[in-house]
């Protein structure tokens, strides 16, 4: 893997983006978001992550994030992705409302099979491309990318309708999913 995709510096924040296997439309169902929303508020209050924005998209989810506690970032980031990983898969197997078992199932096994790294399935692309936020530019950069990726899908008019993301925390909004830590 390439230098530039690498976490070098555990004080900065990051700009990441996980993407679910041949980019499939696993987060259109409401149970898999609330999967991975459980999963970053766990980190939050178990492993010292720092949510500064989100975007959970049909096939791909945005994050800036950083760390304040002993943890690496990259070590957190692999917590996620596994119990998300896992928790996605036995839901798709006990659910009864889940039409699309068999498709799933076997795209997440035929990624699982062809990568020594993962035992039967594989839920997550592999590489995360984190961006070291290093400047404020980058930093707004990412933060309007995050916050507009669903006006550009057509998903909604403005980012703070859109109630998967974290533009509902920075519009202020009283309800919101999960805490972040607001970027200034």
């Amino acid at each position: 893997m390439s230098r530039k995709y690498k976490i070098h510096n555990q004080e900065k924040l990051y700009f990441v983006t996980f993407t679910i296997v041949q980019w499939i439309d696993l987060f259109s169902r409401q149970v898999y978001r609330d999967i991975f929303l459980d999963s970053l508020k766990f980190c939050q209050i178990k492993k010292g992550l720092d949510l500064c924005a989100y975007c959970i998209m049909s096939s791909h989810i945005h994050l800036i994030l950083g760390r304040n506690g002993d943890q690496k970032l990259e070590d957190i980031i692999r917590d996620i992705k596994k119990y998300t990983s896992v928790k996605i898969i036995q839901t798709i197997k006990e659910s009864q409302e889940e039409s699309r078992r068999i498709f799933l199932l076997h795209h997440f096994s035929k990624a699982g099979n062809s990568n020594p790294n993962n035992s039967i399935y594989q839920v997550w692309q592999q590489h995360n491309h984190p961006i070291e936020l290093n400047t404020n530019e980058k930093v707004h950069r990412c933060l309007n990318y995050i916050h507009n990726n669903p006006v550009v899908a057509g998903i909604v008019l403005s980012p703070e309708e859109y109630l998967y993301s974290s533009a509902k925390n920075y519009a202020r909004h009283p309800e919101t999913l999960i805490d972040v830590i607001l970027i200034d």
